[in-house]
């Protein structure tokens, strides 16, 4: 897609949201945990055009780093406003790449739930063409976000995303009704490469979910590995701490009870099963096409301005 001038940034706010912490087993069963303040930043282009799109960004586990702020000045160029939740500064954490137990994976779904209940009523914001987008940890909630089980338990019956947008996301996964998706379109750019989140466990989940009906499509890179589509990893960056579900499949048996599908045994970070070290490496190529793609993903189902 031809680049566009720079829309300059008409409006920035910070704006603080409620939301709750707790743990994943909670979240499944619909049980309330701490009442936690987080916040966002919200950036709208100067249009002059009324009431704008919005994506709403959410962040890996490495906390909301330049890469996701570098796709928000890229979504301004396309005419889009963003708000980049911060899930970790109002809980008290930087990062919990290395200790991925020290948050609920499910809490960035909650977030965006909460996000969206927020900015649906922003009076610079289109409440009918808001889309989801995350990264890594974010981008599972981005994509799990999309479960009508999820919405009917978490979310306004009011609110609904205009699609979502998941990059290398952790779907290794298999939550209950998980194959019940809302009537929105769906999109996943992984790297074969990626040694964080392999792209097997996505490219299964979305032969499951194309089974039954659902718009969801998965564009692989060839030779991509996590965070291909920010510069700042060249050289590629090692990160022997970092915690990686790659070897695992991990099942929801009933609600809130999740277990290792190999050992039976229930689903922890300290478990053996869960392994370490990962690699993060930018990708100019398949950045380049993702960023075409995505440009061309969201014109397609007129959530653009023309």
């Amino acid at each position: 897609m031809p680049s566009k001038p720079m829309t300059p940034v008409g409006r920035t706010e910070v704006i603080p949201f409620s939301s709750f912490t707790m743990q994943d087993t909670e979240f499944l069963r619909a049980e309330t945990g701490t009442p936690a303040m987080i916040a966002g930043v919200l950036r709208v282009p100067a249009t002059g055009q009324g009431r704008v799109p919005l994506v709403i960004l959410l962040h890996g586990s490495g906390g909301p780093i330049a890469y996701v702020d570098a796709w928000a000045l890229r979504l301004h160029q396309w005419g889009w406003a963003t708000f980049l939740v911060d899930s970790f500064s109002g809980r008290g954490l930087q990062s919990v790449r290395d200790q991925q137990g020290e948050l609920g994976r499910l809490v960035g779904v909650l977030d965006a739930y909460r996000a969206l209940e927020t900015l649906s009523t922003h009076p610079l914001v289109d409440p009918e063409r808001i889309v989801l987008m995350g990264f890594s940890r974010g981008g599972q909630a981005a994509l799990y976000a999309a479960m009508r089980r999820f919405q009917k338990r978490h979310l306004g019956q009011q609110f609904k995303f205009a699609g979502h947008i998941a990059f290398y996301p952790n779907c290794c996964f298999h939550y209950l009704e998980d194959e019940d998706l809302a009537d929105a379109p769906v999109l996943i750019h992984h790297g074969e490469a990626d040694d964080f989140n392999p792209i097997a466990a996505s490219r299964a989940y979305v032969q499951r979910l194309q089974a039954h009906g659902h718009r969801v499509d998965l564009v692989a890179h060839a030779g991509a590995h996590h965070v291909f589509d920010w510069q700042g990893f060249t050289p590629p960056v090692q990160a022997p701490e970092a915690q990686s579900l790659r070897a695992c499949s991990v099942m929801e048996t009933a609600p809130g009870q999740l277990k290792f599908q190999r050992s039976g045994r229930p689903f922890s970070y300290a478990d053996p099963e869960v392994v370490k070290g990962t690699t993060a490496a930018y990708h100019p190529v398949a950045a380049a096409a993702a960023f075409d793609h995505v440009a061309r993903w969201l014109q397609a189902f007129s959530l653009l301005n023309a």
